[in-house]
């Protein structure tokens, strides 16, 4: 993507596709309220009285300060794609040998996680965060899961892995749901960091690169 045109015309197929706002959030490595700007431009709704204003969709003008990450060429291709979960795997290995689970934040953080564990020989386990069932409103009000098809948490120490950090909501999430499962993560780990984080909720955050917004303000 080249621009934040491109990133609506996505924003709005997206929508047409049944993704809610937290989805498209993942899948465009923006935050949900940006998410929710991309969509609202675009006029992608099912909902008349939400459509935007004549002309809404005709630029950027009036939006979020957000960043847009695209690492597709990356993702695209599992040679480069195993190569920077051996990068990722090295950051958190610091950690000890005791440590035998990574967790992949879903949807982009799974197949990470797969190659960061296969690295690490640990277990794999996958989270999916309450953003997925998002729309409007409180997300304080939904929860996410963890799926029954990967390993479980529960005694366990584990390492978590992301693609992007934008927020950190997600990953304070999941920090918790670990530790209401009884579980304890050591550290996270993410290709790019848009806040420039050193830990949260007293775990590190490791990041291949930290992404930073330099401006002023009028």
């Amino acid at each position: 993507m080249k621009n934040v045109d491109d990133l609506i015309e996505s924003a709005a197929e997206l929508t047409t596709r049944g993704l809610s706002k937290g989805e498209i959030a993942d899948e465009l490595n923006v935050s949900r309220e940006t998410a929710s700007w991309l969509v609202e431009r675009s006029g992608a709704t099912t909902q008349p009285s939400d459509q935007p204003e004549q002309g809404a969709a005709d630029g950027p003008i009036g939006g979020p300060q957000d960043i847009h990450v695209d690492w597709s060429a990356i993702g695209r291709d599992s040679k480069r794609m195993s190569a920077i979960a051996e990068a990722m795997a090295d950051m958190l290995a610091k950690h000890g040998e005791g440590v035998d689970l990574t967790i992949g934040i879903e949807k982009a953080g799974g197949p990470i996680a797969t190659l960061v564990a296969r690295e690490l020989e640990t277990d794999l386990g996958t989270y999916t965060p309450a953003k997925h069932q998002w729309e409007e409103g409180d997300i304080e009000e939904l929860g996410g899961t963890f799926s029954r098809n990967f390993a479980g948490i529960r005694d366990r120490e584990c390492y978590v892995v992301d693609d992007t950090v934008t927020s950190g909501t997600t990953m304070r999430e999941t920090i918790e749901a670990i530790r209401t499962e009884g579980g304890e993560p050591l550290a996270c780990v993410v290709l790019a960091d848009k806040q420039g984080l050193e830990e949260l909720e007293g775990v590190p955050v490791y990041s291949l690169l930290q992404v930073i917004s330099v401006g002023t303000e009028e």
